[in-house]
């Protein structure tokens, strides 16, 4: 893809052109280990006994190279605390004064040491970058042992200097001081004694924000919105260039963004509108209650297909595929209502397919990927799941203010016809919107001029550049490595990451599988289980409630609704705090155990199954899934690779079509179980449940290494 090329510049000659021209000999050798791993290669073909050997002396290299870096690291952060400790002196002495001119002077001293320790924050950042690229380099050539290895036996030490390059451990203080002493000099004239006196009123110098952004990048911290933008899993290989941001604000149109968000929200409430009444209107139309699972789930039956089919369309258009997903729709949620009159579970069915063919959130997630400029993704990504949050809560919900019965021209409109007719309403109008609103953005037509070079920049922009882009790449190319001995000695060795093929997106399912690496089939395989985990409890919940404690379907209605209601304060209390005190990886073990609690709760088992006990299970459980889901997607796209962010079958498609198949899976389980009865219902449907939950969890554990 043309958009691919001017981007594509290797590692290697990317860390030569950035480097701080005078702590060049600071940074790690990645031309020396690159060759070196190109060398372990040759070695271990011609004889399979030095694989020991490899290990060792890689291991003794990488930790030549790392303690080389953190002794600079060291050393710079003591220059800048001592520099700091001098400043600190003089703005004692500036207390009883009010010298506008010193203080001014004072200010733009702690200034420059911020801009220093910038330029230390991307040497870490350049260093942090190398190392990941080098450990997944080997794991690939060697069977993606080695991260497993070295993690376990240098990150974990007491000693770690491998966590200096990747926790930064140190640099808070000197971070803390700066905008501590800023602050308080900006402030001087009013009477804060600091920051923390009134932070609410406090403007930070622009410095502050820049050091803030870096840290975070660094420590792999977040916030809320990063925290909920991770659930909509639209992944980038790298930082846009200036030139394919400036293509994206050509593209962006606000309205069309909206839409978007909207057509999320209306299908979420699509999906769950039904879920209260589904087993009742099965008993109507002379089926068990346990079908449900069948009409429930068909809607995902058809978006194990929809997905694919809706991105690759995007590939061409954007209005199009919206367009027919909402005609879609509107015929499938007539045909639901029209089955009660017809009297026909097969029209119900049909009209449950449909709903599922017109499943565009391929299309919506393409759209933020691809048309809304860098400042403002984050955002989007975050509305997107917001609206699933709230549609996902509003579903159930509306099923509540259906409790009616009344007929026009023999069409019955009922607690079970009237979630299909006012979703067809609903769908009629956003139609008419979205073809009165919708601007069709242009397409790329040229190719991207190539990334411009930081070496002729001065420091402080070629720092300012790289801001942009993430420190740790959240997902990065898995290369094919060709013709090993002929460019082994050549100047930068890169050529295997310069290449178009290594880059150029996947073309079919069987490629993108090719591509995924055990860590990246156990976190799908962890999606699989948590989207599994939660379609079981929604989707059984009216016949589970309705058989153990008699509730209508209003209470049914609300109870859902006040657990879609829980995503969003989850997702604050996690991103604003938890997730800035552990480690994803701890966050995803700690989330599976407590999915982990919720299904051996839900079990009905000797005692009598009360009410208390199935709602605190089902909370557990919901809100364990929730929060598993924003890490473990998040840890998906930091491990999956580069040539899965573009194209058909991207890491959005694999992910949605993992989660998609542990849907039909779920409800297929309901329907087969309920052959049992419905008093053995909840049990049957927990086994494997339990089962899958224990696989994950084990499966993690395994690849509990190679996700630091």
């Amino acid at each position: 893809m043309s958009s691919m090329i001017g981007k594509m510049v290797a590692f290697g000659k990317k860390l030569k052109q950035n480097q701080i021209e005078e702590w060049q000999r600071y940074y790690i050798d990645y031309k020396l280990l690159k060759k070196k791993v190109n060398r372990y290669a040759q070695e271990i073909q011609v004889r399979a006994e030095n694989q020991q050997y490899v290990l060792k002396d890689f291991s003794k290299m990488l930790d030549d190279q790392i303690e080389k870096s953190v002794m600079f690291l060291l050393e710079q952060q003591g220059l800048l605390a001592s520099r700091l400790s001098i400043l600190r002196e003089q703005h004692d002495d500036l207390v009883e004064q009010s010298d506008g001119s010193k203080i001014s002077e004072l200010r733009e001293a702690y200034r420059v040491v911020g801009q220093d320790l910038l330029r230390l924050l991307f040497f870490v950042e350049m260093n942090a970058t190398g190392l990941r690229k080098i450990l997944k380099k080997f794991d690939k050539r060697f069977g993606y042992r080695f991260t497993d290895y070295y993690v376990k036996t240098r990150a974990n030490h007491p000693y770690s200097q491998l966590r200096q390059v990747f926790k930064h451990v140190g640099v808070g203080a000197v971070v803390g001081a700066i905008s501590r002493n800023l602050a308080n000099l900006q402030h001087q004239e009013e009477n804060y004694i600091s920051i923390y006196d009134q932070p609410a009123l406090s403007h930070p110098d622009p410095v502050i924000d820049s050091i803030k952004a870096a840290v975070n990048r660094l420590s792999n911290s977040t916030n809320f919105l990063e925290f909920l933008g991770k659930h909509a899993f639209i992944i980038h290989d790298e930082s846009p260039t200036p030139s394919e941001d400036h293509l994206a604000e050509q593209r962006y149109h606000f309205m069309s963004l909206l839409l978007n968000l909207v057509n999320t929200f209306l299908y979420m409430v699509n999906s769950y509108i039904i879920v209260p009444t589904a087993d009742s209107y099965s008993l109507n139309l002379g089926a068990a209650a346990t079908v449900c699972g069948v009409i429930i789930g068909s809607m995902a039956v058809a978006q194990v297909f929809s997905s694919v089919y809706f991105s690759a369309w995007s590939n061409k258009s954007y209005l199009r595929p919206l367009v027919f997903s909402s005609i879609v729709l509107l015929v499938g949620n007539t045909l639901y209502a029209l089955a009660y009159d017809l009297n026909s579970i097969s029209i119900l069915l049909i009209g449950r397919l449909f709903c599922g063919l017109g499943s565009a959130r391929a299309v919506n997630r393409r759209y933020i990927s691809d048309c809304v400029p860098l400042k403002l993704r984050l955002k989007a990504s975050a509305g997107f799941v917001s609206a699933s949050a709230l549609g996902m809560a509003c579903g159930p919900a509306l099923a509540c203010l259906f409790q009616t019965n009344f007929k026009i021209y023999k069409l019955t409109f009922n607690e079970e016809t009237l979630p299909g007719w006012v979703m067809a309403l609903l769908w009629l109008v956003y139609l008419l919107w979205l073809w009165i609103s919708f601007r069709e953005p242009p397409r790329e037509t040229t190719e991207l001029a190539p990334q411009e070079s930081c070496a002729g920049l001065p420091v402080h922009d070629a720092v300012e550049i790289d801001f942009t882009q993430p420190l740790l790449l959240k997902s990065e190319a898995k290369l094919q490595d060709k013709n090993v001995s002929q460019n082994v000695d050549q100047e930068f060795d890169d050529g295997e990451e310069d290449s178009d093929e290594s880059h150029k997106p996947v073309t079919s399912i069987a490629s993108a599988y090719r591509l995924l690496t055990p860590s990246v089939k156990v976190q799908l395989f962890v999606y699989f289980m948590l989207k599994y985990a939660m379609e079981i409890l929604v989707a059984e919940s009216s016949v589970v409630t309705g058989h153990y404690f008699i509730w209508s379907t209003t209470s049914v209605a609300i109870f859902l609704a006040c657990l879609g209601l829980t995503v969003l304060p989850v997702n604050v209390l996690v991103g604003n705090y938890i997730s800035n005190m552990f480690e994803e990886r701890q966050l995803l073990l700690a989330s599976e155990i407590m999915v982990l609690i919720g299904i051996l709760l839900s079990f009905q088992v000797l005692i009598p199954y009360t009410v208390p006990q199935y709602v605190s299970a089902a909370l557990i459980t919901f809100v364990s899934a929730e929060v598993l889901e924003g890490v473990n997607l998040s840890l998906l796209s930091r491990v999956m690779s580069s040539r899965l962010s573009r194209g058909t079958y991207n890491g959005g498609l694999l992910s949605t079509e993992a989660g998609t198949l542990a849907r039909v899976i779920a409800d297929g389980t309901i329907t087969l179980s309920g052959y049992l009865g419905e008093s053995r219902l909840l049990n049957a449907t927990l086994v494997p449940s339990l089962f899958i939950c224990v696989s994950s969890i084990v499966a993690t554990c395994f690849t509990y290494n190679s996700l630091f």
